[in-house]
């Protein structure tokens, strides 16, 4: 991203690599730790070819980052600000579809005979 984009540019460049539940799977994982690629592909079910190429993305954007030991690469989120990220994203689907439920309860209530 160009450094003299608008800050709404960079948020929705951000956003915009986080929209793929592979990738978030990932990060949910890695906010308990520093996880090998065949660690974080047992852990969340994924083939490690795939999950490799969503790493790599998130590689780029600069949110992971790698270290590597003999054969074997390992991951980290880079900044800790990103777990904080992915737990308010947790509360407000949290809040939403709560929200959600209330209404619909409601609504069913309203609609009884």
């Amino acid at each position: 991203m160009v450094a003299d984009a608008p800050v709404f540019a960079v948020k929705a460049e951000l956003f915009k690599t986080l929209g793929h539940p592979l990738r978030i799977r990932a990060l949910e994982v890695l906010a308990q730790g520093e996880r090998s690629v065949g660690e974080l592909a047992e852990l969340i079910a994924a083939d490690s070819a795939h999950l490799s190429q969503q790493l790599g993305v998130l590689r780029r954007a600069g949110l992971v980052s790698t270290r590597r030991e003999g054969t074997t690469v390992f991951y980290a989120i880079k900044d800790p600000l990103l777990i904080d990220v992915l737990d308010v994203a947790r509360r407000f689907l949290i809040a939403s579809l709560s929200e959600n439920q209330s209404l619909l309860a409601s609504l069913r209530a309203a609609h009884r005979p």
